[in-house]
């Protein structure tokens, strides 16, 4: 029976790697130093598979990969239909929060807003009842307001020096950020057991409960 796992390239691989050791799941070769996507690990049946972050869900949803690791913010944007989250693990923690320039006052009435996180700005604004057109960027988000591009920008914060070397500051929080795990719905049916029994080694090492 073949188990696939779809992890996140960069920052999240580099912490999600040592979490699957502790697991007692490690891949076969060093896939820092291959330009190989798909890895054999040191559990038959068990292999990785090496994708750009957005698309891990995709492939966990369609059943290309049975297991994901992805940032919850990435999931936000996702329809998760077909997916289980069953585990928080901890890794790869910041905030998804609105920034603008600052001391600056949002204008009354609509305001632009310019984000790659379009689905959660569209929902955190319409939540207070905030009329906003959403502008999707895909990076350097602070150049926006300065450019007056937009009033405000939804994006990832960190430790916010970026915002800050740019004369932003950090507003609201939409939501705290970190990688789960994600389970294809059909897979947790037809492949219960190595699959409960890698969620429950997962939890261990994270130190949680997982979600029944």
């Amino acid at each position: 029976m073949q188990i696939t796992i779809a992890l996140t390239k960069g920052r999240i691989l580099k912490e999600t790697l040592p979490l699957l050791a502790a697991a007692g799941l490690e891949p076969a070769e060093d896939i820092f130093s291959s330009r190989k996507l798909i890895f054999d690990t040191n559990r038959e049946g068990v292999r990785l598979l090496l994708l750009r972050g957005s698309d891990v869900p995709t492939y966990v949803q369609h059943g290309a990969a049975d297991l994901g690791v992805a940032g919850k913010d990435t999931l936000l944007e996702h329809r998760t239909d077909g997916i289980y989250e069953p585990l928080d693990l901890g890794i790869a923690r910041c905030r998804l929060m609105t920034a603008g320039i600052r001391g600056a006052e949002l204008p009354r009435g609509r305001i632009k807003v310019a984000t790659k996180f379009v689905e959660s700005a569209r929902r955190y604004y319409a939540a207070r009842g905030r009329q906003a057109d959403i502008i999707k960027l895909y990076g350097a988000m602070e150049l926006a307001p300065l450019m007056g591009l937009a009033d405000e920008i939804v994006d990832i914060v960190d430790t916010g020096n970026t915002l800050k070397a740019n004369g932003l500051e950090a507003r609201d929080t939409i939501a705290q950020i970190s990688s789960r795990l994600i389970v294809n719905k059909a897979s947790m049916k037809m492949k219960y057991e190595p699959i409960r029994a890698l969620v429950d080694r997962l939890a261990e090492a994270v130190g949680t409960e997982p979600v029944a």
